[in-house]
């Protein structure tokens, strides 16, 4: 009895290694770049690092990132100049573009669209609001003075729950847990709880503790009327914490997705919005992944083109 169960022991641990290895070789795990807060109280990928950002249990989607020395995902480093014609693009996950190759970006398809005329800085970081973004151009803003164009990606109904910045230091600081630093080096778990293996357990663990198991779903294109006066005095906090040049200052947004009352404001103060909603929803083809919500190729594509096309009826390149 006592072999049999030594023999059973054995097998199940050579099955797990034999498992890990599989799901290296295959990189089948998703590999997600370490962050940090620097200096200037930003939070951004660890600088300088390389990796591929994995989806799905069969990889479904597989990209490439590259995070510059700023600590962005970019094919470029952010180094404006007076001469040149520079666009920043400033986002949540889907600028930081990790279900893209770095080299195929929604930043690269613009300057290839305008002839490589101008040069594009693709400040994106997963989970940003508009506080994390107004605080990045006040905290880096010896580089956006050189910047021409200043493009904000928002969606109204999640990026103005709060009217002031604080760093994340909780979420940085989840890195250094011992459950996170084992996930981080066993692949076989990442890969595990990536294609849901332990909700059932958490779930369990929720039920014990006596917590809601109702997740709390956000739904970009409908707020009650008080949320919304909360959103628009959260966003007029920020504009007074962190004022924002008119001159050059474009919110990326999508007119459907976002409070009329809040495009009426802009439109009375003079704040630019740029509305990519129209030509997304003219695609015959998808704009986004099947398994997720960020922008596809095609939706990329799309998105570029209206940024170009904007560039350009700005008449500042030739």
């Amino acid at each position: 009895m006592i072999r049999l169960i030594g023999k059973i022991i054995l097998y199940t641990i050579l099955i797990l290694i034999c498992l890990e290895g599989m799901v290296r070789v295959l990189h089948l795990y998703q590999q997600y770049p370490p962050y940090e807060i620097n200096d200037l109280n930003v939070e951004v990928n660890s600088p300088n690092q390389e990796g591929y950002y994995v989806t799905g249990n069969r990889r479904m989607n597989f990209a490439q990132y590259h995070i510059n020395s700023t600590g962005f995902n970019s094919y470029r480093e952010f180094i404006p100049t007076e001469n040149d014609v520079e666009i920043a693009l400033i986002g949540d996950s889907f600028i930081e573009g990790f279900h893209q190759n770095f080299y195929e970006s929604t930043g690269k398809k613009v300057e290839e669209l305008l002839n490589n005329d101008v040069k594009v800085f693709e400040y994106g970081y997963s989970g940003w609001d508009l506080a994390d973004q107004f605080h990045l151009i006040e905290a880096y803003k010896d580089q956006f003075k050189n910047i021409d164009f200043t493009l904000i990606y928002m969606k109204f109904y999640t990026d103005l729950e709060r009217g002031e910045y604080e760093p994340n230091f909780y979420r940085v600081n989840l890195q250094n847990r011992l459950t996170y630093k084992i996930k981080d080096n066993i692949k076989l778990l990442t890969y595990a709880q990536n294609i849901g293996i332990f909700n059932p357990f958490s779930k369990l663990k929720n039920r014990l503790l006596g917590h809601n198991e109702i997740e709390k779903e956000y739904i970009d294109n409908y707020a009650s009327e008080e949320d919304t006066k909360k959103y628009l005095e959260n966003f007029n906090k920020l504009a007074a914490t962190f004022p924002i040049d008119k001159s050059k200052t474009v919110f990326l947004l999508d007119s459907k997705k976002t409070s009329p009352l809040f495009l009426k404001y802009c439109d009375s103060i003079g704040y630019k919005y740029l509305d990519f909603g129209p030509a997304m929803d003219a695609s015959k083809k998808p704009t986004t992944l099947i398994y997720d919500q960020h922008w596809n190729n095609h939706g990329r594509n799309i998105l570029a083109s209206v940024i170009a096309n904007y560039i350009k009826k700005q008449k500042v390149i030739n």
